[in-house]
């Protein structure tokens, strides 16, 4: 059925709506081109406008998004130092020549044919990732966008000519003219793809991982934990978790990207929670040796966990303020268990049994002596973890 909205209009698909069904992939989002129009035209088919920096409109029927063609030119530095040109004699060559990897330079006209002139569909057979010209280098978020494209598609490759030119942009500071907002965007798609660990592998080989993500370490144990958290679809708190593990600059990561509180708290917890759960499970080991020589509570773990089970098992929970949040912690639980074998659902019990506690029925016990109401509490704690 024609779309009288569309009827004698220049319109094409673009992107990464044609690059996915070439792939296979099921369809996103549609993205469209408009060629040979202006905004006022637009506007009086109903078309609703809603770009920024360049006119933007959404269909009236379907809100998808139609672009006016366009071409930019840099003219400051960093991602948004550009000016751009939607003028009606731009061609669909021009605006497809201006994007930054040959894979999403490839559009779709409304009879179905595609239009290929910078060899995307050579390369998409190819398996390979490549920039359209030198005008990527202008664009520093591109650093992270291929990055990001080769951790989702796990068999390409990034042409060696492409990585030449990220390494020329790191060094001479394009990347440092990045904000926070879009790096985290980008690492945070990143770390939900398929094969996070390749966005790692990118950013290392650009030399751009130093810049880009100063604090970050990344050894290959971490890469072998992000590709392992993502076939057990872990959520991004989780990921970027184990992202941020063997960092101890971690919390200064955060600040600097301004990541989401929950991110930021994962990655704070993440490593207490390992280090209570093998402190928890050194005890274990020593009492099943012990085999009753001497009474746990009597011990000090040399960690410095309690090396009573109960108590340890308690500390590990205040310590993550499992009982205000025991979602949260149940989470990294099952975060912990992509590094060390973790038995999550063994947990709940444990919280039900400490949170089921009346703390309000132990401090009215205590009237009149509020300093051993803490005592008290715990010691009911206690004695619930040792029942359940």
């Amino acid at each position: 059925m024609s779309d009288p909205v569309l009827d004698g209009l220049r319109a094409y698909i673009v992107g990464g709506a044609v690059r996915d069904e070439l792939l296979g992939l099921p369809a996103g989002d549609r993205d469209w081109v408009v060629v040979g129009a202006t905004p006022e035209a637009m506007t009086q088919r109903g078309f609703v406008p809603v770009g920024g920096d360049f006119p933007v409109f959404l269909h009236p029927a379907t809100h998808e998004e139609y672009a006016l063609a366009r071409t930019e030119r840099k003219s400051g530095r960093g991602y948004k130092g550009f000016t751009f040109y939607t003028g009606s004699d731009v061609t669909l060559e021009d605006d497809l020549a201006r994007r930054d990897l040959t894979v999403n330079a490839i559009a779709r006209d409304a009879d179905g044919r595609l239009i290929d002139p910078l060899g995307g569909v050579r390369d998409l057979r190819a398996r390979v990732l490549r920039h359209i010209g030198e005008a990527f280098a202008e664009d520093p978020v591109r650093i992270l966008r291929l990055a990001r494209f080769a951790a989702r598609f796990g068999d390409f490759t990034v042409a060696p000519e492409t990585l030449a030119l990220c390494r020329a942009m790191v060094q001479a500071g394009e990347a440092d003219a990045l904000v926070p907002e879009r790096v985290w965007k980008e690492l945070s798609r990143g770390l939900m793809a398929r094969h996070p660990a390749r966005m790692m592998d990118v950013l290392e080989q650009a030399d751009a991982l130093p810049r880009i993500l100063p604090g970050l370490r990344v050894d290959p144990g971490v890469k072998a934990d992000l590709d392992e958290a993502a076939r057990r679809d872990l959520p991004l708190a989780g990921r970027y978790a184990l992202l941020c593990l063997g960092s101890p600059q971690r919390g200064d990561l955060a600040a600097r990207l301004r990541v989401p509180t929950e991110c930021a708290d994962h990655a704070r917890l993440l490593p207490l929670v390992l280090d209570g759960l093998a402190a928890l499970q050194a005890t274990r080991r020593e009492d099943a040796a012990l085999a009753g020589d001497r009474a746990p509570d009597a011990r000090t773990a040399e960690s410095g966990w309690p090396a009573d089970d109960a108590e340890a098992r308690l500390a590990l929970m205040e310590r993550c303020d499992a009982l205000r949040k025991p979602g949260r912690f149940l989470d990294l639980l099952r975060t912990a268990d992509v590094r060390m074998a973790v038995d999550h659902d063994a947990w709940r019990p444990d919280l039900d049994a400490v949170r089921g506690i009346d703390a309000g029925a132990i401090a009215r016990e205590h009237t009149g002596d509020p300093a051993r109401i803490k005592e008290a509490l715990r010691k009911a704690r206690l004695r619930a973890l040792r029942r359940a």
